[in-house]
């Protein structure tokens, strides 16, 4: 595509940690639209096992080269979020069918709070689809290898936030 779609798009999630599935609809994105906002959501009733600013670093070392990708944390409805960045689009990733219910339920309600904001769903690479953070914890909290997962640097991080899963 050489062409990008003109405005701006809002990819939006916990990313506790960041994975490679992450990374590639975030390159994506940045290839498709001419501007992107990842959002690192901040939900108090979600327990997380980085704080907002590791998350919020995770992700600026990986699109550090992405000149039209920008990253702001938010606190509140996703489409409340996407309306105060000037988001035309909501991007989503679909990995399963099991994500495509999810996503679908809260696409139809984000049209129903405000139909001047689409969401579009992008479906994962194929070498992706079975990644998701939830399995990368539980990959790091057993001493699993993380290399085809995570970047190095999460990796990293999820070593040192579990520092005895060699003696599990």
């Amino acid at each position: 595509m050489s062409q990008r779609l003109s405005g701006r798009a809002v990819y939006a999630g916990s990313f506790d940690p960041l994975t490679y599935g992450h990374i590639d609809l975030i390159m994506r994105a940045s290839r498709l639209f001419e501007e992107v906002v990842i959002g690192i959501g901040e939900n108090p009733k979600k327990q997380y096992l980085f704080d907002t600013q590791t998350r919020e670093e995770m992700v600026l070392e990986q699109i550090k080269e992405l000149s039209n990708v920008s990253v702001q944390r938010f606190n509140n409805l996703l489409i409340n979020f996407a309306k105060s960045v000037g988001a035309q689009v909501i991007l989503r990733g679909l990995r399963a069918s099991t994500d495509f219910e999810y996503e679908f339920q809260m696409g139809l309600v984000n049209m129903n709070m405000d139909r001047d904001v689409e969401t579009l769903f992008l479906l994962s690479d194929p070498k992706n689809i079975f990644i998701s953070s939830s399995t990368v914890k539980e990959i790091a909290y057993f001493g699993g290898n993380l290399e085809s997962y995570v970047p190095p640097a999460v990796e990293k991080l999820l070593r040192a936030k579990f520092p005895m899963a060699s003696e599990r």
